[in-house]
Parts: C-alpha cells; sequence; structure tokens
C-alpha cells in the first residue's frame, strides 16, 4: 500500500504552533505510562535524553547501543558548540532570528513549523544542560560565554572549549545510568539493531544481534523511536566515528519508512586533510576556529614557499573578499565549495594541493598566545598530534570532508515516520536543517527532540489506543528473525577474495567523485551504473572470516556496508532528480553566474520522501510540498 505523506503541522501563527499541538495532544496518565514499553535504538544526544526523559515520565524503556558504554556515542565528537537564541550578548538575537537562519542556512529545503519549533526550545535547552552542571564556557565575571558560528551575524553558541559534545553527552548520560539505575531503563550495550518488526502496520519492535555472543534476539514494545545518527560512511571516509553507520533507519526504510531528501550530505569545510591510501576516516578541525582563524591561500598558482614567508599581499583571504558582510563565517556549503574551487584551480597547498591555510596569527597578535589556547587549546594538540606542525606559529592546513546528513527518514510534526508507532529523532530524520545544517545546530537538534519533543509526541501516540498485546513470540518476530539469520550466513558463507574494506572503500571514492561537492547528471546516471555492479560483485566475492556465533567485527562490517550500498544508489538517485543547486546538493549545470547555488523553487520547492517497493522494484518518490508563509524564498546571499 502507498505512503501517505501527512505533516500534521498544527494550525496557527508559527509562534503559537507547538504550543497548541501541546495542548492537543492527547496524554497518558501517570499510572498507565508504567504500561507502556518503548524501545530506542541509540544512546547518543537524540537517544540517551529520549530515554531518560521517557523513564522519567513513568515509561518502560529499553535502549539499544553498539558501542560498549553509551558514553561512546558519536555525539561526544561535536566539538564546537550549541546554538541557542538567549541573546545574552545583546546583540540583536531571537528565536525569529534562529529561525530565520537556520531556514536561509538550509538554503529555504526545510519545513518551517520544525524550524521554529527548534528555535523556540533552544532556550531551554541550555538550562537544562547547565542545571546538569554542563561546564559551559563563561565570561570573566561568570556569565555564560558565547562565540560565533557559520550563517549567523550574531553570537548565540555556547560551547565547553572543543569539546562540547563530549560534555553534553556526559549531561544526557548521567541522567540515564540514574534511570538505568532506578530501573526505568534496561541498557543493552554492545547490540545491533537488524531489523524492525511491523504487526498489523505498525512498529511493534526490533530483531537485534549481540556483537559479543552473536546471539539473534527479538524484542517487542508500544513504540520504537530510532536516534541511530547520520549516513556518513557511506563515503567511508568521513568525520564520523568508523562504527556510525545506515543500517537501523535503512531496515526500517525497508519495511515501510519513507527516506527524505537522502542526497542532502554535508561537507564540512574545515578537516585535517587526506595524508594518504592508508586513512580509514578523517579529524574534524571545529568550524569555531573560523572565529578567529582566516582562510586564504597563495595567489600565485602551485606557490610551494611555506606560508609563514608569503607575504600578506601575496594572500588570497578569498572568503572575505568574496563574502564581506560575513568573511570567513559563512555557511559550511559554501565555505567547502570556495575551497575546493580554489585547490582545483591550482592555489591548493600541502601534499597534492588539497588544502587551504587556516590562519591565526592575526588573532594571536591581537588577543595573546594564552587567550587563543584558553578557546581552543585541544584542538591545537590534536591537530599538533596528528599533523606535526604546530598551529601557534604555522597556519593550518584544511580541507573540506563528509561530516553530516541531512537527509533521514521522513517524519511529521511529532516526529512520526511514515510506520505509526515508529519515531525518528536527531540525525537519523530529516527534519529540521534543509539543504544545508548550520554549525552547532546539530547538538541543538539532538536535545531538542529527545528531551522536549519525544516524550510529549510519543505520549499522543500511545493514547490514541489500538493497541493489541504483543510479546516476541508473534509471528512477525519469527520471520524477521530468520530474514537476519539468512543474511548472515550468506555474508559468511561467500568466501570470496576482497576484503569488506576494499569494497567500502572502492564505493566511497565512486560516491565523491560524482555525488560529493559537485555533482553532474552524467556523474550521477555514471554512479548508477557502477553501484549495482559493485554491489553483485560484492555479495559474490566479499569475504568475511569467523563465524557469527562469536565477537565478529568483519561481520558487523560487511552487513553495514551492504546497506551502504543501496542507500548510496537512493542518494544518486535523488540527486539525479533534483535539477537545481541548493544547500549542499550542488548540481554544476544549476549555479549563478558567480558559482552560487541556483535554485529551482517552481520545480523543486519539496520534500522528497522515497518509498521501498522491493528489491528488484525502482523506489517511489512522493513530494512534499514546502509552504514559506514566514520567511520569503529568495536567492541566498552571504556577500
Amino acid at each position: 500500500m502507498s505512503i501517505e505523506l501527512n505533516a500534521r503541522i498544527p494550525e496557527g501563527p508559527i509562534e503559537r504552533k507547538w504550543e497548541r499541538a501541546k495542548f492537543e495532544m492527547k496524554l497518558v496518565n501517570p499510572a498507565n505510562k508504567r504500561k507502556h514499553s518503548v524501545i530506542v535504538v541509540g544512546s547518543g544526544l537524540a537517544g540517551a535524553s529520549a530515554a531518560a526523559t521517557m523513564s522519567e515520565l513513568g515509561y518502560r524503556v529499553k535502549c539499544f547501543c553498539f558501542q560498549d558504554s553509551p558514553r561512546r556515542a558519536h555525539s561526544i565528537a561535536a566539538q564546537g558548540g550549541i546554538n541557542a537564541a538567549k541573546n545574552y550578548q545583546n546583540d540583536g538575537d531571537s528565536v525569529f532570528r534562529l529561525f530565520y537562519d537556520t531556514v536561509k542556512g538550509g538554503d529555504f529545503r526545510a519545513r518551517e513549523a520544525n524550524v521554529y519549533r527548534l528555535a523556540e526550545i533552544s532556550v531551554q535547552i541550555i538550562d537544562q544542560a547547565v542545571a546538569q552542571g554542563v561546564p559551559f564556557a563563561r565570561e570573566y565575571g561568570g556569565l555564560l560565554d558565547n562565540r560565533s558560528f557559520g550563517g549567523a551575524q550574531v553570537s548565540r553558541t555556547f560551547y565547553a572549549r572543543g569539546q562540547t559534545g563530549q560534555q553534553l553527552l556526559l549531561g544526557a548520560y548521567q541522567a540515564l545510568e540514574k534511570e538505568i539505575n532506578a530501573g526505568g531503563v534496561t541498557m543493552f550495550p554492545r547490540t545491533e539493531m537488524l531489523d524492525l518488526v511491523v504487526v498489523d502496520g505498525r512498529a511493534r519492535g526490533i530483531i537485534t544481534r549481540n556483537l559479543v555472543t552473536g546471539a539473534v534476539e527479538s524484542h517487542a514494545a508500544d513504540a520504537v523511536v530510532l536516534a541511530s545518527g547520520g549516513y556518513g560512511n557511506v563515503f567511508f571516509l568521513s568525520t564520523n566515528a568508523k562504527g556510525s553507520n545506515c543500517t537501523a533507519i535503512w531496515r526500517a526504510h525497508k519495511r515501510g519508512a519513507a527516506f527524505a531528501n537522502p542526497c542532502y550530505t554535508q561537507i564540512h569545510p574545515t578537516c585535517i586533510p587526506v595524508s594518504g591510501d592508508h586513512q580509514s576516516k578523517l579529524t574534524l578541525m571545529s568550524e569555531s576556529l573560523r572565529n578567529d582563524g582566516r582562510v586564504w591561500v597563495p595567489k600565485q598558482k602551485g606557490d610551494q614557499r611555506p606560508p609563514n614567508q608569503i607575504p600578506v599581499e601575496e594572500r588570497d583571504y578569498y572568503l572575505e573578499r568574496r563574502y564581506p558582510s560575513f568573511g570567513n563565517l559563512v555557511p559550511r556549503d559554501v565555505a567547502s565549495r570556495n575551497a575546493k574551487e580554489q585547490c582545483d584551480s591550482g592555489h591548493g597547498v600541502g601534499p597534492g594541493g588539497y588544502g587551504v591555510y587556516l590562519d591565526f596569527r592575526d588573532a594571536i597578535s591581537r588577543l595573546g598566545e594564552a587567550r587563543i589556547r584558553e578557546r581552543y587549546g585541544n584542538l591545537f594538540e590534536m591537530y599538533q598530534r596528528i599533523t606535526d606542525e604546530d598551529p601557534y606559529h604555522v597556519p593550518m592546513r584544511i580541507y573540506p570532508a563528509v561530516h553530516y546528513t541531512m537527509g533521514g527518514l521522513w517524519v511529521d510534526y511529532n516526529l512520526m515516520s511514515t510506520i505509526p508507532g515508529l519515531h525518528v529523532i536527531g540525525e537519523a530524520n530529516f527534519s529540521d536543517h534543509g539543504a544545508n545544517r548550520l554549525g552547532a545546530s546539530a547538538l541543538m537538534q539532538g536535545l531538542a527532540d529527545g528531551y522536549f519533543v519525544i516524550p510529549l509526541t510519543i505520549g499522543n501516540y500511545l493514547a490514541q489506543g489500538g493497541l493489541t498485546p504483543v510479546t516476541e513470540e508473534h509471528p512477525a518476530f519469527a520471520v524477521a528473525r530468520a530474514g537476519v539469520e539468512a543474511r548472515t550466513a550468506r555474508l559468511l558463507a561467500t568466501r570470496g577474495s576482497r576484503t569488506v574494506d576494499s569494497f567500502h572503500r572502492e564505493l566511497g571514492q565512486l560516491m565523491w567523485n560524482k555525488c560529493g561537492m559537485a555533482r553532474t547528471a552524467e556523474g550521477l546516471r555514471e554512479a548508477l551504473d557502477e553501484i549495482p555492479r559493485l554491489r553483485e560483485q560484492y555479495w559474490r566475492d566479499v569475504n568475511v572470516p569467523g563465524s557469527g556465533d562469536s565477537l565478529n567485527q568483519s561481520l558487523e562490517k560487511a552487513g553495514r556496508v551492504a546497506d551502504h550500498f543501496e542507500l548510496a544508489e537512493l542518494m544518486c538517485r535523488d540527486a539525479l532528480h533534483r535539477e537545481e543547486s541548493c544547500g549542499g546538493h550542488f548540481r554544476v549545470e544549476h549555479q549563478t553566474p558567480d558559482g552560487e547555488a541556483l535554485r529551482d523553487d517552481e520545480a523543486f520547492a519539496y520534500v522528497a520522501a522515497w518509498e521501498h517497493r522491493g528489491d528488484d522494484a525502482e523506489p517511489v518518490l512522493h513530494r512534499e510540498p514546502l509552504a514559506f508563509e514566514q520567511v520569503h524564498l529568495t536567492q541566498r546571499s552571504y556577500k
């Protein structure tokens, strides 16, 4: 049966929609909450905060993560900060300005109502985190400090040096551990979701594999929440943790959850450049560094002189030149495309010319090394350990890399997918960032969804009734479990000649070249020809050593890469159909005379939600029109 996209956006003025929605929601009384069970897949910021908060409300929660501890979720890697419209700097910020900046930053491809709610809740997140003891940076007088991030002309980003994600995750982790100790949350570490179980059209459980013992197990519940993160590792090289994967959301997609805007991937402009084929991942250098660092390249092509020997007049501070209003703090997609353009034209620096300079000389001269060390000390130390270059005395070399995915499972205003009972939060859904996420907004969305949205909206779903008792003995669980076991057996039985990583690297290179920073119709068609051939070869020639009844990391990777192949094809299909450029989706055929992204609002102002119709059938495209009532559609400009 075909899916229906009903966004369920409340009526009324945008500033009243969330309040109205909360008032109109059906409620579950405290005694009845204890009768309901909820599964949460993922224990990063979104998952941990959701599991802890729902348990505090009285729901019986099972929380799953493939790491050995929730503290190792990839949220811990976030560095620069978290946005909130507190206006502590008295510089003109407001909830509406954060809303506007986010819609504009996403190149007008996000749902207004969801974005406004995010901006509205942002102020509560900071209060929540401070109450938990998150050690945000403070000014000399003790007030919370702020810094700027790309795409904004105000300072609204709260931060804890370069460890903001870690500190916020520890806050959510403490809340989660409190509920585990109280018995409200049962934690399943080292456990990976491998399928979603749908009973009578509703999400009623999951199939998992214990990554230590290999046991395939069933878990039933009244509702399922996916908080499993993004799919940037499709590209092999990314700033994501190596374990980050698309399996949870992809298996849900194959069970009927629409996948929205899969081609919207974010390339972060400040990462340590690739140093060789030996690398398995890339390292992020926080966007916060662009507060004080200046980006430049030599004006002379192929200039091999050490950076400190190149005079100022022979340097091109190209972001400041092209975008005088925002300078080095343009959004990530703009900064990334400009860096690629400089390198492609022969102005790049470092090995192979794949790098631009991020220079702190002027900031150190103005503020002193001690102040810069206080702001970015751990980031500078990390850079020096990796490159053996001292950024206090030599400019950093940076180059764009895959970092985040704005696409994800389609959700309505209540964060429920097209499968009733399946809710999706954080980076795993598509809802808030359009075609480009602004820096410091991922932590904001994860915690908004987990602490403040899903605990209310899941109650609204459960209170509507209609849930029949379902246990792990239901036939649907046996069917799903048999499918997981058969797939595992097939991977182990292939015994081909190539490793999982060799296939993954080849897929990643193909995706970077054909569906990366710059995309063409010709390149995307080539990818759509090559990916199925490579996938067929994978299932014929991959070698997965070991067995399935014990710890086997090759088997873990094999299943994830198999899902990457299928998702990669959908990403290219989505990018090919979208004949425009917007945010992180840059089609070379569609650009302004000065090289900026050129949207086609008449034809493409919609969310592209893809429905899976079977492994041998083409996916079906559904469209959710985007209405812009508060922010007028204009050509995005940061000049």
